[in-house]
């Protein structure tokens, strides 16, 4: 019996060389060819597993997403509260290579989410369980409208982020950290 001709190709591998050309050249850029170039497989490979560009999308978004949002669920709950969730945020501040590199094709993502339904979704999903994560903590505190400051510690956070991306010479990663420990301080004032 003959093995199937893209039996070896795998959507993730197809996914992770979709995020490096994004990361590199922009979202635009992630073609089905240069994600075929990318990868090291025929165009015909990627076709086999995602049919439409679009389809190849949806899939590498929430593969990037699931890999922040594991991040995020892996930080400690038992150490204090404070800490805890700046271990958490600060996995989707620019901090090092592999942050910068995600956060820009997250913002490159969002965009797109605007104007594309399925990538809106994922978006919506993505963010749900990120202020449900925050505001799990906040309620533990006892800090009142836990939901309101972990939709404002995720909008700031995400606009620190997309400014860090677009001018990062602003925005040192010792500048980032600062900011984040002083809104998170905000945050729980008066709980």
């Amino acid at each position: 019996m003959r093995a199937r001709p893209y039996a070896t190709t795998n959507p993730n591998r197809l996914a992770a060389a979709l995020l490096q050309v994004a990361a590199r050249s922009g979202l635009d850029s992630a073609s089905v060819r240069e994600v075929a170039s990318e990868a090291g497989v025929s165009i015909g490979a990627v076709q086999h597993h995602f049919p439409t560009k679009d389809a190849m999308l949806a899939f590498a978004f929430r593969a990037l997403a699931d890999r922040v949002l594991a991040r995020l669920s892996s930080t400690d709950p038992d150490i204090d509260p404070s800490r805890t969730l700046f271990a958490a945020l600060s996995q989707l501040l620019p901090l090092d290579e592999q942050r910068a590199s995600e956060a820009q094709v997250m913002a490159a993502f969002t965009v797109r989410a605007v104007t594309s339904p399925p990538l809106g979704a994922i978006r919506h999903a993505t963010l749900f369980t990120m202020r449900t994560g925050v505001s799990a903590v906040l309620i533990r505190m006892g800090i009142p409208e836990p939901e309101t400051r972990a939709t404002l510690l995720l909008a700031a956070v995400n606009g620190l982020a997309l400014d860090a991306i677009a001018c990062p010479a602003l925005y040192p990663p010792e500048f980032l950290t600062h900011s984040l420990h002083t809104q998170i301080q905000l945050a729980l004032a008066d709980g």
